[in-house]
């Protein structure tokens, strides 16, 4: 059977358990020589009857499968859920809901809530490489998140929104776009000038023309970039001086967290970004032509080797980063 396109021939295709480990052990071992994650040994024997491996050697965890050392590792769940799970999350443009994955892979809503939270891990963009460069165009922008005020009672606007940005109970997300390329996101604690600037360098190379709205905290950027400012008190859009691309992205994240989501907690926003900036970042290949759901696929699923996200680390609340 071919490689499947679609939603529906991904469901028939793994439902193979043999297409399942192939595809599996393609993606643990791409050079094709299955070795043990314990000692290395590349001799292991295979065990059909449970498609695991063993080891020659005798030591502790002697048996392994293909999910050893990936995101899946000691998951009950079986290939075949977790790759349609990870199918649909890649590809709904507007994400998918614990709820609907529950439902769809016939699993609890607890745990499709943490199977997602495991597939964004594989979502994690990670490079180092700053945007721009080369005297290219990227654009610098701030959003908040939270409840709308209109949707409150007035008591309730009055007690949690008495200012903008940090001084409410919204999240600050800062957020920097290069212009036909990819775009980055983060959870900042503020919007001063401190924290904005410094987001801005870790993510804009220098010299880069930097576009951004006319906030204070922006100013004084103009030694290291060719800053522009875009006042939206007066207009939107100056000849190439403009900031929609980066609204236009806010505008999707936006959309899948109030429309699909619904709710969530500042301490995971941060992984909802990364979901979101793998979709937005991969819409489109080299070529600038529009990216199948397979590329997509395998391109997350490229990601989740070496990587590991356990039940109490996610729900360690006093643990977690809010901030970057």
């Amino acid at each position: 059977m071919p490689s499947p396109k679609t939603l529906q021939q991904a469901i028939l295709f793994y439902s193979n358990p043999d297409n399942c480990l192939e595809y599996m052990k393609a993606i643990r071992w791409p050079d094709g020589n299955v070795c043990c994650p314990t000692c290395g040994r590349t001799d292991v024997v295979f065990l059909k009857n449970q498609r695991k491996w063993q080891c020659k050697s005798v030591h502790p965890k002697r048996q392994f499968s293909a999910k050893v050392g990936t995101i899946f590792e000691d998951s009950p769940i079986g290939l075949d859920k977790w790759l349609t799970a990870v199918w649909m999350i890649c590809n709904c443009k507007n994400g998918v809901s614990s709820y609907e994955i529950a439902r769809a892979i016939g699993v609890t809503q607890k745990s499709a809530w943490f199977m997602m939270h495991r597939i964004r891990l594989a979502m994690q963009d990670g490079s180092m490489v700053k945007l721009g460069g080369g005297g290219r165009e990227v654009e610098a922008d701030e959003t908040f998140i939270g409840g709308k005020a209109k949707f409150m009672h007035l008591a309730e606007r009055k007690r949690r929104i008495t200012s903008r940005g940090g001084h409410n109970d919204k999240t600050t997300v800062f957020g920097v776009m290069e212009r036909g390329g990819n775009v980055r996101c983060q959870v900042i604690s503020t919007t001063r000038r401190h924290a904005i600037q410094k987001a801005v360098k870790e993510n804009v190379a220098a010299e880069s023309a930097l576009y951004t709205d006319a906030l204070g905290s922006y100013r004084g950027m103009e030694n290291e970039y060719a800053h522009q400012v875009i006042d939206h008190a007066i207009a939107y859009v100056n000849g190439r001086v403009h900031t929609n691309s980066m609204e236009n992205f806010w505008s999707l994240l936006k959309r899948s967290i109030g429309g699909t989501y619904v709710s969530v907690e500042p301490f995971h926003l941060y992984r909802y970004l990364d979901e979101q900036c793998f979709r937005f970042n991969n819409r489109k290949d080299a070529n600038r032509k529009p990216l199948s759901d397979l590329a997509r696929f395998n391109l997350a699923m490229n990601n989740i080797v070496g990587k590991r996200l356990t039940y109490t680390e996610l729900t360690d609340k006093v643990g977690q980063t809010e901030t970057f």
